[in-house]
């Protein structure tokens, strides 16, 4: 365990991003790479992010040509869909309307992650051990196998499955409870800036690290248990469903960080000005 600076969360040197990806020749490219980048760093005068500073002081105050302009992806902003890898089913929409305020769980896990068909039938009996509705992106590509036997069993009346979702519209719709997500960083965002509570099952690279801040830093979410095999069991997801909902402090973290987000893209937001400041520099 390795605490780079004060101020910045404990991290498991298991999980430094380039560790998590691949054998130890594709770690070797990944970690120059990162060195690389970081050391080009010096070259720009500025580096947009999405993000915002409260989020992560320290690392603003380590890199001052990190320039926070985010979030990017607020779905109060965004109407289109944008840099989607599949076709967007826009249905699940519709189905959310007709669901319960606060009550759906939203299962998505980006567009990388790929699951063992052992941890994938866990997942889908998971969610049907936790007898609440639920929305689930499961790409074409999500699993080395046929996924047509669980995916057609486990929808029935709670359930809803879509190749891919426009995810900005579905954070923000009432219906949605939680969102069990693979913690990229783009989902990170849009999660927080809708208010959502996490249940985080991250995959690879800096997912790792973007828990730690969710579950230990903000608070505003859970993480899974691994048995000694690695697989999150079905009863493993039910139990943190049922603990994350039974939760109201969670949800009431959440709501203040979305606030604390939305503050910063309004007119006199520190997001807003960052990034009028930065037009004006490139003006001059």
């Amino acid at each position: 365990m390795i605490q780079p600076l004060p101020g910045m969360p404990v991290m498991d040197t298991a999980y430094i991003p380039w560790i998590r990806i691949g054998d130890s020749t594709c770690q070797k490219i990944i970690f120059k790479f990162t060195l690389q980048y970081m050391q080009n760093l010096k070259f720009g005068d500025w580096w947009l992010c999405n993000t915002v500073p409260e989020l992560e002081p320290v690392t603003f105050s380590l890199a001052p040509k990190l320039l926070p302009i985010g979030p990017l992806m607020s779905s109060e902003h965004i109407e289109g869909s944008v840099g989607q890898f599949w076709q967007v089913d826009h249905s699940c929409l519709n189905w959310l309307d007709q669901q319960p305020h606060c009550s759906v769980l939203y299962v998505a896990f980006g567009s990388f992650t790929v699951f063992e068909p052992t941890q994938f039938q866990e997942s889908a009996l998971g969610l049907e051990l936790t007898n609440r509705p639920f929305l689930w992106v499961v790409r074409p590509d999500i699993v080395d196998w046929s996924r047509t036997a669980y995916t057609n069993e486990i929808q029935g009346t709670r359930g809803k499955i879509v190749g891919w979702a426009p995810q900005t519209k579905v954070l923000n719709h009432p219906s949605i409870a939680c969102f069990i997500s693979h913690c990229g960083w783009n989902s990170t965002i849009e999660g927080v800036s809708n208010g959502v509570p996490f249940l985080c099952w991250p995959y690879f690279a800096d997912q790792f690290l973007d828990r730690i801040y969710i579950c230990d830093v903000w608070k505003v979410g859970l993480g899974f248990e691994l048995d000694e095999n690695g697989i999150v069991l079905r009863e493993e997801v039910k139990r943190k469903v049922d603990q994350l909902h039974g939760d109201e402090s969670i949800r009431a973290r959440s709501l203040e960080l979305k606030k604390m987000l939305m503050n910063n893209i309004s007119d006199n937001g520190q997001s807003s000005k960052n990034f009028n400041n930065f037009i004006q520099w490139l003006k001059a």
